[in-house]
């Protein structure tokens, strides 16, 4: 393994979510891959995710809770390059090895991966609150 992938796996820490025999290629993919990089890469999705609606949404902090969600959701699954440039964020982080099985499967994996930050972002809704332009 190159130093890369060693620093890579050490960094991003731990598997998060249930692993088991029963587990698909998929589930295994998403708790020890894709989980532990979006839960390091939080605070750089929110900044991101703020810079959007800044510079897209201007009146996006006047929305109601249930109108923030939606559009939490319809940004990243109806703005393809905001989508592509999130998918970024996170395959930055792979190692070679995990690339490979990405490219595999990235269809399946990209809804998961997307579906997981949507569900990030939307559970921390309050930090887009009181934020100002």
């Amino acid at each position: 393994m190159s130093d890369r992938d060693t620093f890579l796996k050490e960094f991003r820490g731990e598997t998060l979510g249930t692993v088991s025999a029963q587990s698909s290629a998929d589930e295994l993919f998403q708790n020890q891959t894709i989980r532990p990089i979006l839960k390091l890469q939080n605070d750089l999705f929110i900044a991101v995710f703020i810079n959007y609606v800044n510079k897209n949404k201007a009146d996006f902090y006047s929305y109601t809770v249930e109108k923030k969600l939606q559009t939490i959701e319809n940004s990243i699954q109806k703005d393809i390059k905001f989508r592509n440039s999130l998918k970024g964020i996170v395959m930055a982080l792979f190692t070679v090895e995990e690339y490979e099985t990405y490219i595999k499967n990235s269809s399946d994996l990209n809804k998961r991966m997307m579906n997981l930050l949507i569900d990030r972002l939307k559970s921390q809704v309050q930090l887009f609150e009181l934020e100002s332009k």
